[in-house]
């Protein structure tokens, strides 16, 4: 009682400042306390505006606070949800930021690490480089005259995250429960998937470790880097890393001038897109223009690890069955990988999905080359969700997001080429390595391996099995001399048995 009181009364002064910037569409959509929102659209002092619904969004967001900036930068990635154009307006919400003050940062490094500012740099830039919802980064050096990025959470987010996740939290099981037709977006565990981002985000030291892995997974790729994390120097609220000297990937003119070809860079992010989904499975989950640079060299640096994604290799096989088959215009198979990956309900019809994705396939594939969006194609496929009864798949809808980013900066970098077509050889390569024989055959063999270090385990196991029928006795008091024995052999047996086959898949 006290926490819906709690939700309520907040819920109050949220609508308040969404009917100040106009912005109290979502709450009519939803349906939720519509009592709530008639007299505070009569009572608001509202703002004249020319704005769209999701620039008006994206301004309430920055003055509601730190959680609803990141609820906005969710819905970004969510057109399903919101539309094109407001998912698109609520992408301004990134790092356009007010900071905080210098001063702040300062102390929460020096409560951080333990250590005078002196002691750990010998220079720390007042103004800060970039300002996001949840830290901003100044650059800095060390004493022994290293340059470096600092990385530090702004002060009170953490209580602030928790107060506003608290709310959505309520209002999406609110939701679930008042608006059955919204129960298949499955609100709850969408602020979930929110919660925990958040949670990973506020652990600087957890970044660190995002930036360390994925580094090693291309420490054999020079078109392709990650500064190195000065673990010294960081800690759960500071994240230190070696600065990156480039040319923002967005700033063309600045490129060319500088000699490098436009269409090797993007070569270059194609392979690197295709290799951290693929190869992977471990990718970076926002890079935009302001996270990608380029080198002297003409190699890409990457930097902001705060939202990362991550695919199971059944997924990447589904994700680039489907991508295939719909560059070939086999909208059959793409419906089949769907109802194989048992997204699609298999009480609905195969032949409707398939004419519902060729509407989706044809109207794109008619275009140029250079103009086709993989990352608008899954868009409008998770449109088309609620008529076939579709769970979402967030890992898929993150994935989503970062295609749609890659795509824009891969057109202002290189407009006459689609950096999926670059991609595609390396994908069908992937597809035919990791969909065949010989890869359910290394999957057989993993397994196999596996069992192997379980054998000890299931040897003990399998021991006090044999003990406890032994010591069995029948439950009406009778003699089991004669049932013992076929229950000790047949426990044996299957023991054979298992060893047996674990022994053939390994031989093979």
């Amino acid at each position: 009682m006290i926490r819906s009181l709690r939700n309520l009364w907040r819920l109050l002064m949220i609508a308040r400042i969404l009917a100040r910037h106009d912005a109290l569409e979502p709450l009519e959509m939803l349906g939720v306390t519509p009592w709530l929102v008639r007299p505070v659209r009569w009572l608001a002092d509202r703002r004249s505006s020319n704005l769209r619904l999701g620039q008006r969004l994206a301004e309430a967001a920055v003055a509601l606070g730190p959680g609803f900036i990141k609820l906005g930068q969710a819905l970004s990635t969510r057109a399903d949800l919101v539309g094109t154009q407001v998912a698109e307006d609520l992408a301004m919400l990134r790092d356009r930021l007010p900071p905080f003050p210098t001063a702040e940062a300062r102390k929460v490094i020096e409560h951080e690490l333990g250590t005078p500012m002196a002691d750990l740099f010998a220079s720390f830039d007042e103004t800060p480089v970039a300002a996001a919802s949840i830290a901003q980064v100044h650059f800095a050096e060390t004493a022994d005259g290293r340059e470096v990025a600092v990385k530090v959470l702004r002060p009170g987010v953490e209580k602030a995250f928790q107060r506003d996740l608290d709310l959505l939290f309520w209002l999406a099981g609110l939701i679930e429960r008042t608006q059955p037709k919204w129960r298949r977006l499955r609100p709850v565990d969408s602020v979930a998937a929110v919660a925990d981002m958040v949670a990973i985000e506020m652990n600087l030291r957890l970044e660190g470790a995002a930036a360390s892995e994925l580094a090693e997974n291309f420490a054999d790729d020079p078109s392709f880097n990650v500064p190195a994390v000065d673990w010294h120097r960081t800690a759960g609220r500071v994240l230190t890393t070696s600065r990156v000297d480039g040319i923002p990937i967005d700033q063309r003119d600045a490129l060319v001038e500088a000699g490098h070809d436009p269409a090797a860079i993007l070569e270059k992010a194609a392979c690197a897109t295709f290799n951290q989904v693929f190869r992977d499975g471990f990718f970076h989950g926002d890079p935009h223009q302001g996270n990608l640079f380029v080198d002297r060299d003409g190699n890409l640096w990457v930097v902001d690890f705060g939202i990362m994604g991550r695919l199971d290799l059944s997924t990447r096989r589904y994700l680039g069955d489907m991508l295939i088959g719909f560059l070939n215009a086999e909208y059959d198979m793409v419906a089949r990988v769907h109802f194989d990956a048992g997204l699609v309900p298999p009480d609905k019809s195969v032949g409707a999905f398939t004419q519902a994705i060729r509407s989706i396939g044809e109207p794109i594939l008619g275009l140029p080359v250079n103009q086709i969006s993989v990352g608008r194609l899954l868009g409008q496929l998770f449109q088309i969700t609620e008529t076939f009864g579709m769970q979402v798949q967030p890992h898929l809808l993150l994935l989503q997001k970062v295609m749609v980013v890659a795509e824009g900066v891969g057109r202002n970098l290189y407009p006459e080429a689609n950096m999926w077509q670059l991609a595609r050889p390396l994908i069908e390569d992937w597809i035919i390595t990791h969909s065949g024989p010989d890869a359910w055959l290394k999957v057989a063999a993993d397994q196999a391996a596996g069992l192997l270090r379980r054998l000890p385990r299931i040897a003990e196991q399998a021991e006090a099995a044999l003990e406890k029928v032994a010591e069995w006795q029948p439950p009406d008091g009778g003699s089991a001399r004669g049932l013992r024995p076929i229950l000790l052999w047949g426990a044996f047996a299957a023991g054979l048995a298992v060893a047996a086959v674990v022994a053939l898949i390994v031989a093979d």
